[in-house]
């Protein structure tokens, strides 16, 4: 058995939301469909999840809006790490990766990070909030929480987000790209950041800003089990319980987080 094992732990945050808030109700909602009597908790390289703690979950850190939200986040996911756990982050909406990232780079240092989306969430501010949920990955560069900062899924980028992407040497795979059969290649310690948006809103309705043309939900899955290096946290963010189909992305988040633990337990991938 692997010395770090994979821990959920809900980041209930949705205050960073542009247009339509409910991503906080999304934890919870995520492990209902996990331990749904409707499936099961093995991976699809048969890793019973839930055998022997392989997958724990420490529960839901209290938030509130504002700098108070972004350090007990941050503390949440460092406490987990002191247990010598791997964090798997369940939002909330995406500013909670910032806070995320804090810890990550305290415990790592700087790593690379996947960022699947339909969006780069790389504004400078945005509607005058520098911690929005359209901003992480700007706060995560400008701090230099990333070595690497590859994007994936991306369809929604304008002038702006191109030249701050231009301006941090963010590598974006875009949709034209992955359909032409490019793909990344990473290495070393690896943070995964999913928001369910990335996958086309055919496969993935619970979201509050659907973009059609995206992954499909194979295609995250794939990716998720043939990321090299060490898988050192992750999260799935941006389900909106009040916009999903009969709990249909509440259960791709599922699929999606056993994936994610199955991948840290394997350990790390030349």
């Amino acid at each position: 058995m692997p010395e770090r094992l994979p821990r959920i732990i809900g980041l209930p945050y949705d205050a960073a939301s542009s247009f339509r808030r409910g991503a906080a109700d999304a934890p919870d909602a995520i492990r209902a469909a996990l331990h749904s009597p409707a499936g099961n908790l093995w991976s699809e390289d048969l890793l019973d999840l839930g055998s022997s703690g392989m997958l724990t979950d420490a529960g839901n850190v209290e938030v509130t809006p504002g700098e108070h939200a972004r350090r007990n986040i941050e503390a949440g996911i460092a406490s987990v790490l002191r247990d010598g756990a791997v964090p798997i982050a369940l939002g909330g909406d995406h500013a909670v990766t910032y806070a995320v990232l804090r810890a990550i780079h305290a415990e790592h240092g700087p790593c690379t990070i996947v960022h699947v989306d339909a969006h780069p969430d790389l504004y400078d501010e945005f509607e005058g909030d520098r911690y929005s949920h359209a901003c992480p990955f700007a706060r995560i560069m400008e701090e230099q929480l990333a070595a690497r900062l590859v994007q994936v899924g991306i369809r929604a980028m304008n002038g702006h987000q191109r030249a701050q992407a231009d301006r941090f040497g963010v590598e974006v795979f875009d949709m034209r790209a992955w359909e032409s059969g490019t793909r990344p290649l990473v290495r070393g310690p690896v943070y995964l950041s999913i928001d369910l948006d990335g996958i086309d809103p055919a496969h993935a309705p619970g979201v509050s800003h659907r973009e059609p043309g995206g992954l499909t939900v194979r295609d995250v899955v794939g990716l998720i089990q043939r990321v090299r290096g060490t898988l050192v946290g992750a999260d799935v963010v941006e389900l909106n319980p009040s916009r999903d189909v009969d709990d249909l992305t509440a259960r791709v988040a599922a699929k999606l987080v056993k994936e994610l633990a199955a991948r840290m337990i394997s350990g790390e991938r030349p």
